[in-house]
């Protein structure tokens, strides 16, 4: 299974490069952006993501909670790219299991690259503690369950204006709710997963808060 875990998608030449490294052939993406649907106010962030994929190839929209599974299905399978964009982690998470994306989704890695964004990227682990909701949440929260792809979470944004949050200092308290390495990654940074090997892709910073450091 190949992954990218980005925080802004493929926001400068670095990550575009890495993308085109894993895919090696010409690049046909399926973008859904289905997490988005539920944030209120300016889709700036949303369109910027779109751009930065047409840049690198062709792309389709494909909304898992506006289609019928027979209609995304062979959207998907037609791509050689899933693109998960940024949005509620939670509200997306709840779709990838209602549409039963969650039960193809083994089967389309196993010849496709998965592109996380942000929330997309969050999903990958076993459930959402390091998604906003839940990391700077009271704890009252019941846990989600996530794909569980990989064995570490992702917190994105770090340093983000957008995200105040999101600062060494603050996070590196946090790091100890976790059962697992927390890696922050900035907007212009992505975490790649190649059958278990990880690498970290930058053209800004990163952090990994190592578990029971």
């Amino acid at each position: 299974m190949k992954l990218m875990l980005s925080s802004s998608g493929i926001d400068n030449a670095s990550l575009q490069n890495a993308l085109r490294n894993l895919v090696k052939e010409e690049i046909k993406i399926a973008f859904i952006p289905t997490a988005a649907n539920i944030k209120v106010g300016n889709k700036d962030w949303l369109i910027k993501d779109l751009n930065n994929c047409a840049k690198v190839r062709q792309v389709d929209i494909v909304d898992i909670s506006a289609l019928e599974k027979d209609k995304w299905l062979p959207r998907l399978e037609l791509a050689n790219v899933i693109f998960m964009g940024g949005g509620d982690s939670a509200y997306l998470m709840s779709w990838i299991v209602k549409s039963g994306l969650i039960d193809e989704l083994p089967r389309l890695l196993k010849n496709r690259i998965y592109v996380g964004i942000s929330a997309g990227s969050i999903v990958l682990s076993k459930n959402l503690s390091a998604s906003r909701a839940f990391i700077y949440g009271d704890g009252k929260k019941a846990e989600i369950l996530g794909l569980g792809y990989v064995d570490f979470y992702v917190r994105p944004h770090l340093n983000s204006s957008h995200f105040p949050n999101d600062r060494d200092e603050i996070l590196k308290k946090l790091a100890s709710k976790f059962d697992s390495d927390l890696y922050a990654i900035d907007d212009n940074s992505a975490i790649i997963y190649d059958n278990g090997k990880l690498k970290v892709i930058s053209e800004g910073k990163w952090i990994k808060y190592p578990h029971n450091q």
